[in-house]
């Protein structure tokens, strides 16, 4: 439980790796965009993260700019929220140095993800990826964030951050830092391929078909829907008739989250119908609310001065928080000012 002496505040990262797909949008970005009304919020680019593997800088320059075109086009206003990008607040390394020193390596060597991503080859992956796990506490706790919105794949990684911010307030005797909650919930917070419902949307999927990119057009988005994979029988009327249909699963669930509904909800409404006539009301349903968001992507990248200098505010405002809060990290470590 998150002490009562730690203002609410949520922070939440995405990496700039490039295509924003319906997974993004509707497994985090959606809720960055309801959750900036009822909480401070900071929505990072976290670039230094996306440097764990090797990227084209010129690459990584539009990448960033286009993951803040879709998160400022699907809602995030700058005026309520802060929008960074991580490099430009460079509080984030600090701090990701101290708790190198806090984390210990049998906490890291238990991380998935760096399994995951390693790949069989761990000795050939980078220092950064092996580490991501304590900068990515260092981007939560420099701001006291006490809540982060995440899929079920961070879980352990927020679990990790806990225990960094535990263990230095033990190890010091003070209370300063939060120990951070996640947030996870919503019908489609893990969105699954359109070829295979068995695996996560991803941009990396060699198939374009497999995903929704928050830059296609009506005519794609609609395309894709109408050409998703299904089985031959009827959407049930009840949850427990979705259980082995990963396929009718991942598309009810989508239109569940598009449309603010439950899958109970959708399921009472739709149950009985084949997928020759749900598909078309989900293609109608996701051309109504992506094509908005797609325009508006496209309208501010043809305008990249203006990103970079809501990008620059953000920074500036950012560390306001971030610079005291370090500081007193540094004073409470005995480190001289």
């Amino acid at each position: 439980m998150t002490s009562p002496t730690f203002a609410p505040r949520v922070f939440s990262g995405i990496q700039p790796s490039g295509g924003l797909t319906l997974g993004n949008y509707l497994g985090a970005i959606k809720r960055f965009v309801s959750m900036q009304d009822e909480y401070p919020c900071v929505y990072c680019m976290v670039d230094l993260h996306a440097i764990t593997v090797w990227q084209d800088p010129k690459d990584l320059v539009h990448n960033t700019r286009e993951l803040a075109a879709g998160l400022i086009a699907s809602g995030i206003s700058p005026e309520k929220s802060i929008l960074i990008n991580q490099s430009q607040v460079p509080e984030h390394a600090q701090l990701g140095w101290v708790f190198n020193c806090v984390a210990r390596m049998g906490w890291m060597q238990r991380m998935t993800q760096f399994k995951d991503k390693a790949g069989k080859n761990a000795q050939n992956a980078s220092l950064g990826l092996f580490g991501y796990p304590a900068l990515m506490a260092a981007d939560i706790l420099i701001y006291h964030a006490t809540h982060v919105p995440v899929g079920e794949d961070q879980k352990q990684h927020l679990e990790l951050t806990r225990d960094i911010a535990a263990k230095f307030n033990h190890d010091y005797g003070v209370d300063f830092f939060p120990l951070t909650e996640p947030v996870i919930e919503g019908a489609a917070t893990r969105v699954m391929s359109l070829r295979d419902g068995s695996k996560k949307m991803s941009k990396s999927d060699p198939s374009d078909a497999s995903r929704i990119n928050m830059t296609d057009d009506a005519d794609s988005i609609a395309k894709k829907i109408r050409k998703a994979k299904t089985d031959p029988d009827a959407l049930p009327s009840e949850i427990d008739g979705l259980k082995d249909r990963p396929e009718a699963r991942n598309l009810v669930n989508i239109y569940a989250a598009l449309n603010d509904q439950t899958v109970e909800d959708v399921l009472a409404e739709v149950g009985g119908q084949q997928f020759g006539t749900f598909k078309p009301q989900l293609a109608e349903l996701a051309v109504s609310k992506l094509s908005p968001i797609s325009h508006e992507m496209a309208r501010l990248m043809d305008d990249p001065a203006e990103i970079d200098r809501i990008l620059a505010k953000g920074a500036a405002q950012a560390r306001e928080i971030t610079a005291p809060i370090l500081s007193k990290t540094y004073e409470i470590m005995g480190m001289v000012r």
